[in-house]
């Protein structure tokens, strides 16, 4: 099967990646590209950016798009998401989410819409970045005692959300294997005399600068060693794959909220 592929957000550095990946894979083919309304690129040709004509000219129509796609990908903003999801929603067209940012209401409003249509939401769509959350569970599960947890992540300049999804996504993880509660034993910053670390908590360090594509590192830190667990992705592609892997999977599948762990047999 030929999966007819619409991808959101296409002048973005995703969305480009997303369009060199679909046209590379030949069980996808590019059904649309769509853009924000207002973009330049808007009636151009969608494989302009590289010099090859698609056939396919980016609309900022996303509702008329999607009219015989089998699955949008969405890497966008979380209020552009929003619109993708209910045009998703309306067309009966599964969704492939790798936005982050989203609050508790806005993660509330994708799983009330994944009671109409299948949708895979993940921090990150990378396939070494969910195994790397796997692995982060059992190593918590054998070093919650004495050791202290710390969770780095570094990003380009142009990151608007700080911590990462990525990151906040793997504190979730190992919260969760351990049996603490996230939301009240995470540390996002350290200033001042802060006093000595409190065992119970995580940490969470941000690094901005330059043309950094995404490094997250684990660190369980003891008393004479550390353990420390680390992914440094250097293109674009690889998020790229793991969405069009995404895509795939989501064929025939029921309505209902799914992540890459589930794409990857790895729950």
């Amino acid at each position: 099967m030929i999966v007819q592929t619409a991808i959101a957000g296409v002048s973005g550095r995703m969305g480009r990646a997303l369009l060199e990946a679909v046209a590379a894979d030949v069980n996808c083919s590019l059904h649309a590209a769509i853009d924000r309304p207002g973009s330049p690129l808007v009636g151009q040709d969608a494989g302009a950016a590289w010099g090859v004509a698609s056939g396919i000219h980016v609309t900022d129509q996303p509702l008329a798009a999607l009219n015989g796609a089998h699955a949008l990908i969405d890497f966008t903003r979380p209020e552009a998401t929003f619109g993708y999801l209910e045009a998703c929603a309306a067309a009966g067209v599964p969704l492939v989410i790798g936005t982050t940012g989203f609050d508790d209401a806005g993660k509330a409003r994708i799983a009330k819409a994944a009671q109409q249509i299948a949708i895979v939401f993940a921090p990150n769509m990378s396939v070494g970045v969910n195994l790397l959350m796997k692995l982060a569970e059992t190593a918590a599960q054998v070093l919650q005692e004495g050791y202290d947890i710390e969770i780095i992540e570094a990003h380009h300049r142009h990151k608007v959300d700080a911590p990462s999804g990525t990151a906040l996504g793997l504190g979730q993880a190992v919260a969760q294997a351990i049996h603490r509660d996230l939301s009240s034993c995470a540390v996002y910053g350290r200033e001042g005399v802060t006093g000595e670390r409190d065992p119970g908590t995580i940490g969470f360090a941000t690094v901005r600068g330059g043309d950094i594509v995404g490094d997250h590192t684990l660190l369980f830190a003891g008393i004479g060693e550390r353990v420390e667990l680390t992914h440094k992705a250097s293109s674009r592609a690889t998020f790229a794959q793991g969405a069009l892997r995404a895509a795939k999977w989501l064929q025939g599948r029921a309505p209902g909220l799914y992540d890459m762990r589930d794409v990857l047999n790895l729950n």
